[in-house]
C-alpha cells in the first residue's frame, strides 16, 4: 500500500479549492485540476485570500500560509494527477459526469490510488461500478466552507474495501476533521437531514407562515444552528438544492423531498442564492 503523500483535486470551484486548502495546509502535496489553468489559478487565488484572512485573525502563521501555497500546483490535464495516491472529485452533481470521470481516472491512476467523490447525494455504488478496482472508490463529503467546517462525512459504497476506508479515515484525521462513516444511501446522513429541514422551511415561506428572516432566526436562536435553513440554501445554491431534492424524491418516493413550487420558480428565474446575487435574500 503506497503512503498517501499527494492529493489530486478535480474541480477548483467552491468545494474543490476548499479541499485543496485543507489538504495542503495539513502537509500534503496538492495537484489542483480544472479545465483551464486560469480556472485552477482562480481557485488557488481564493485559497490565498482565505489564508490571508487566517493570518489576519491569528489562526494561521505567515510561514504556514506560504508553505501551504507552495504545496499547491495548478494543472489543466487529468494525466497530471496520475502520481497522486488520492484523487477527490468536486465537479457538478451529475451522475453521468462523475461516472465518466471515474472511468477516465481508472486508466490514468495507479491501481491502489483512492478515487473519492465529494458528492452530497448521488450513489457511490453506481459511481464505483464504472471504475476498475471499485473497492478503492469512496465518498468524502466535505462541507462549505471546507477550511472552517469540522465535519467530514465518509460514505462507504457497496464495493468500498476495508483498506480504503481505513486510509481515508487516516486522511480525514490528518486534515483535522471530525469523521462520521455512513453507508451509501440516498442523501447519506447529512444531506438527507439538512435537505428535509431546508425544504420544510421553503414550504413555510411559501405558505406565509413567517418571513425568511424569522424562519432562520427560529433555528438559530431556538436550536443553536449557526445558519438558518434558508440562508444555508442560498449559500449552497438553490439550483443545487433543487437537484438534490429531485434526486432524493425519485429515489425514496417520500413526499418529504418533493421540491416546493417556490424553489422551482426561483431557480427558473435565476435566483440561485449568493452566487447569483439573490435567492431568499439579496446580496
Amino acid at each position: 500500500m503506497t503512503a498517501l503523500k499527494a492529493v489530486g483535486i478535480v474541480g477548483a470551484g467552491t468545494m474543490g479549492h476548499g479541499i485543496a486548502h485543507v489538504a495542503a495546509l495539513a502537509g500534503f502535496e496538492v495537484w489542483l485540476y480544472d479545465v483551464t489553468l486560469a480556472a485552477a489559478g482562480a481557485g488557488k487565488t481564493k485559497i490565498q485570500q482565505n489564508l490571508e484572512i487566517g493570518v489576519t485573525r491569528g489562526k494561521v502563521s505567515a510561514a504556514d500560509r506560504d508553505a501551504t501555497l507552495g504545496r499547491i500546483t495548478c494543472v489543466d490535464t487529468l494525466a497530471a494527477l496520475s502520481g497522486c495516491q488520492l484523487v477527490i472529485e468536486a465537479i457538478p452533481e451529475k451522475l453521468a459526469l462523475k461516472q465518466e470521470l471515474f472511468s477516465s481516472l481508472s486508466g490514468l491512476c495507479a491501481p491502489d490510488t483512492i478515487l473519492a467523490s465529494n458528492t452530497s447525494s448521488l450513489s457511490l455504488t453506481e459511481i464505483a461500478a464504472v471504475a476498475t478496482n471499485p473497492g478503492r472508490v469512496v465518498g468524502l463529503h466535505f462541507f462549505n466552507p471546507v477550511h472552517l467546517m469540522k465535519l467530514l462525512e465518509i460514505v462507504r459504497a457497496f464495493q468500498t474495501s476495508d483498506e480504503t476506508l481505513e486510509r481515508v479515515k487516516a486522511f480525514g484525521t490528518a486534515i483535522n476533521k471530525e469523521l462520521i462513516v455512513v453507508k451509501d444511501s440516498p442523501g447519506f446522513a447529512s444531506s438527507r437531514l439538512g435537505l428535509a429541514l431546508g425544504l420544510e422551511a421553503t414550504r413555510m415561506l411559501e405558505e406565509g407562515v413567517a418571513s425568511a428572516a424569522d424562519i432562520d432566526r427560529a433555528m438559530k436562536l431556538g436550536y443553536g444552528h449557526p445558519m438558518g435553513p434558508l440562508e444555508l440554501g442560498d449559500l449552497v445554491g438553490l439550483d443545487v438544492r433543487l437537484a438534490i431534492a429531485e434526486y432524493l424524491h425519485a429515489e425514496t418516493g417520500s413526499p418529504t423531498f418533493r421540491p416546493p413550487q417556490l424553489l422551482k420558480k426561483m431557480v427558473r428565474a435565476g435566483k440561485l442564492g449568493k452566487k447569483s446575487g439573490e435567492g431568499f435574500y439579496k446580496y
